[in-house]
């Protein structure tokens, strides 16, 4: 038997909320239930068999914590809140929705959107030394930022240190023109991205003058000890073992660091192991350091680049 279930969204910013991008959220939601979701105004009108409109109604409320302040709902938000329907995870739901890591200068909060990015999420926040590894897309190098970041801002630590290796197709540094940093920026702009979504952009040129925040290639690690310092390594899979060893044991007191990266996007030469592989071999299950994995599931960025990964990972298999 057909039926419809009317639901109130009681402002506008909420419909815009919760319908996304010309209505992708609705089609996402039809996608997922089999039920026909129509939003005229404010009134979210939901068609269906008994069981698929119940469905509708039940992952539409599992939501409301998000449209209903306003926030944007995303695709992962939608798939989460899917899962926990169907795992009867809901009281965790919750926890992840209402677990904010941080708001950026534009006021918009940000916070895990899927069950492997709050495990990750939590390892930064309670261990000295945590792995991320996962695909592009899945927010590895943009959480690890957004909890230094505001780790610094609390004072938790004196600098922030932000390095990758500058490992890029065929180039070398010393083939790009300008001094050190102008060199390196290619490489690090994602991490200063990231960076901006918290400080203005004329303060961090000021932190770094002062070495608050440094941002540097991997190499100028080597030799130093890294006290009262929140670290991450990105694109950790660009490592050799040998670098990979002489940055953990850069770690020093009262410290933290985050290592991130795609083992299965390096771009060392065909012959040289990964120094991020090695260390997952290594490491494993050593006390007081952090493994978190993340998937295809956990991509927060275009829908398209979620086919992507999971197009790439068949090939590979």
């Amino acid at each position: 038997m057909q039926q419809t279930i009317h639901l109130d969204l009681s402002t506008a910013e909420s419909a815009i909320a919760l319908s996304g991008y010309r209505q992708e959220n609705l089609k996402l939601l039809s996608q997922q239930t089999g039920a026909n979701l129509v939003l005229r105004g404010q009134e979210l009108l939901i068609s269906g068999t008994e069981k698929t409109a119940d469905l509708s109604r039940r992952l539409v409320g599992a939501l409301e914590p998000i449209w209903s302040q306003g926030q944007t709902v995303s695709r992962a938000d939608i798939l989460t809140a899917r899962q926990a329907i169907d795992t009867q995870r809901l009281d965790d739901l919750q926890a992840l929705q209402s677990e904010v890591v941080t708001r950026t200068r534009a006021g918009v909060t940000v916070r895990a959107k899927t069950f492997h990015q709050r495990r990750y999420v939590k390892a930064l926040n309670r261990s000295d030394l945590t792995f991320c590894i996962g695909p592009a897309g899945t927010g590895k190098t943009f959480l690890a930022a957004m909890v230094g970041v505001q780790a610094l801002l609390n004072g938790d630590y004196d600098r922030l240190i932000l390095t990758r290796p500058a490992v890029e197709a065929g180039e070398r540094l010393g083939f790009l023109p300008g001094d050190l940093q102008q060199k390196v920026n290619p490489y690090l702009r994602p991490l200063y991205d990231a960076l901006h979504e918290l400080i203005e952009p004329e303060k961090v040129g000021s932190l770094m003058e002062r070495g608050v925040i440094e941002v540097a290639p991997l190499a100028y690690m080597r030799g130093r000890t890294l006290n009262k310092a929140f670290v991450i390594l990105d694109e950790a899979q660009n490592t050799t073992p040998a670098q990979m060893k002489m940055v953990l044991t850069r770690l020093g007191f009262q410290s933290r660091m985050v290592v991130t990266g795609d083992v299965t996007q390096t771009d060392l030469a065909p012959n040289q192991t990964s120094g991020l592989a090695v260390a997952q071999r290594i490491l494993d299950g050593v006390e007081g350091i952090a493994f978190c994995k993340l998937t295809q599931a956990d991509v927060v960025r275009h829908p398209l680049v979620q086919r992507i990964v999971a197009a790439y990972e068949r090939h590979e298999s």
